[in-house]
């Protein structure tokens, strides 16, 4: 089943997250397996496997980056795996720029300072890439799927050395 039928909403990129918890919330209360623990097996067999599917649905629409890629599938998108290499050469090296950025941090004089800087640097670089996944997704052609799918790619890049970053500062000040 189709994640966003089995939400009863339109699929598309802008989700009502109130409403998508709301419905989440209605969804697993009618299949929550202790409602069927006087049931047969098959029927307690089956609650748990409906609400495995709702959580599913659920963590895949309400992360954007995750709806987004769902929504590539569904429009018949080959997502390439993350090892394929880009043919983005300047992007392949703004990654060679922003890792080498975050090797500096740790040598810095200003460590905070220089933390800073560089948090804000990947969440405008990240914040620019959202916007425009945002407009390709609503755009809905072949060329701006495609494009989506490439840009996707890159929002996980961001997304890795945002978690990179966050280890960094973990170890830089942790007492």
């Amino acid at each position: 089943m189709n994640y966003f039928q089995l939400f009863d909403i339109e699929v598309c990129f802008d989700v009502d997250l109130n409403q998508l918890a709301q419905t989440y919330q209605a969804l697993q209360k009618k299949v929550h397996p202790d409602k069927f623990a006087h049931a047969s097996s098959q029927e307690q067999l089956l609650a748990v496997q409906k609400s495995a599917e709702i959580n599913d649905a659920y963590q895949t629409l309400k992360l954007p980056l995750e709806r987004a890629e769902y929504i590539l599938t569904l429009r018949g998108v080959d997502l390439p795996n993350e090892q394929h290499t880009f043919g983005d050469t300047s992007f392949l090296m703004r990654q060679m720029e922003l890792r080498e950025m975050l090797d500096d941090v740790k040598s810095a004089d200003d460590v905070d300072s220089a933390l800073e800087a560089a948090q804000k640097e990947l969440a405008q670089e990240y914040q620019q890439h959202f916007s425009l996944l945002h407009a390709q997704m609503l755009e809905n052609n072949e060329a701006a799927n495609e494009q989506a799918c490439d840009n996707l790619r890159k929002l996980k890049f961001y997304q890795k050395l945002n978690i990179e970053v966050e280890r960094l500062e973990d170890s830089l000040f942790d007492d």
